[in-house]
């Protein structure tokens, strides 16, 4: 997994705040340009294609959290302005988090950059942090920032931390791009989604205008992301996620069984994200929101002509630059990907 946690490196120190990924977009154009993989750039998403683009789908969101210069000294988060805000409904993951972290961010050092080109413009350090509840967002102090004009973005700095098994960084949703890159130089040859305000609840929209664009309809979307839990004896009896459904709909696609097979086969740990909410919440006695999801999303707007399934890897620090899972569940995404799109027998492993 050397030349994986190689590429994990390098994404990492690429900025890619919600709303201004261009410059993190341009990198992957270069890299995946490096391996003789067609590129193409559309509006919120950038789409990498193989020799053989039908082979498979796959899917994962380029943007990460961080600032944004709102005025004179002003810096909000990015995912919660007002531009943003569009398709948040008050009941995904995010938004609750958005409420019980602001804290987190206490010296914490950010580096500012021009949007389009991605130049450095400084390095600041945040000094305090706070909800302002009449605009429903998090309201940051930052020291060294002063310089900077509105729509400024600001990402959180940070670089990889290997601990054992573990690993930590600002892994969502970097990690997934990683293990899509490492999938291209073993060998993939179909089509991957990189989107763009994922993290904003836009990146479906984007993905859906592809579609669109070329008339294409599919029943096997590979979404892969982070899924969050608490603590690290959760993620440590966790190798991968996997959905039936979220808030917008069942996710009805033959990939999901095929995943589960393989692994059942390769002794890989999981369960299903919704039936353990769910399971949680009956214990409580209390009813909330299974999540939502991009995949979700989709399935609702098209009535099901766009599906697929997701595919996750299991952290703690959801958000924040500690967040951490273990190398295993990388290890365990990567065997599985081989599996359904590097295996020449791949066709009749999906009719299974």
């Amino acid at each position: 997994m050397e030349d994986f946690f190689d590429i994990l490196k390098q994404l990492i120190r690429v900025p890619s705040v919600v709303g201004a990924e261009h410059p993190f977009f341009m990198f992957l154009m270069r890299e995946l340009e490096e391996m003789d993989v067609q590129v193409e750039y559309y509006d919120g998403v950038l789409v990498a294609k193989g020799d053989d683009p039908t082979r498979g789908y796959i899917s994962a969101h380029a943007d990460r959290h961080g600032l944004i210069c709102t005025g004179h000294n002003e810096f909000q988060y990015a995912a919660f302005i007002a531009k943003n805000q569009a398709d948040l409904l008050g009941n995904s993951n995010s938004e609750e988090l958005l409420k019980n972290f602001e804290m987190r961010f206490l010296d914490q050092k950010v580096q500012a950059y021009e949007p389009w080109s991605g130049s450095y413009l400084g390095i600041g350090t945040i000094k305090d942090a706070f909800l302002c509840e009449r605009r429903n967002n998090i309201i940051f102090i930052v020291d060294g920032m002063e310089h900077l004009f509105p729509g400024t973005p600001i990402a959180f700095m940070d670089k990889l931390i290997v601990n054992s098994n573990l690993i930590s960084a600002q892994l969502d949703n970097v990690i997934s791009v990683a293990v899509i890159l490492y999938l291209y130089r073993l060998g993939y040859q179909g089509t991957a989604f990189f989107t763009a305000s994922e993290e904003a609840g836009r990146s479906w929209r984007f993905l859906l205008e592809y579609f669109r664009r070329f008339d294409i309809s599919t029943n096997e979307l590979l979404v892969l992301d982070t899924s969050p839990y608490r603590t690290v004896e959760d993620i440590m009896q966790l190798d991968i996620v996997l959905r039936n459904r979220d808030e917008n709909g069942y996710f009805r696609s033959p990939l999901k069984n095929v995943i589960k097979k393989f692994a059942i086969e390769g002794h890989i740990k999981y369960h299903f994200k919704d039936a353990y909410l769910k399971n949680i919440m009956r214990q409580r006695g209390t009813k909330g929101s299974v999540g939502v999801t991009e995949l979700g999303r989709l399935v609702h707007a098209t009535k099901g002509k766009i599906q697929g399934a997701t595919l996750q890897i299991p952290t703690i620090g959801y958000h924040t630059v500690e967040e951490t899972t273990s190398i295993r569940a990388i290890e365990s995404v990567v065997e599985i990907l081989k599996r359904l799109y590097l295996n020449e027998a791949r066709n009749e492993t999906i009719r299974y």
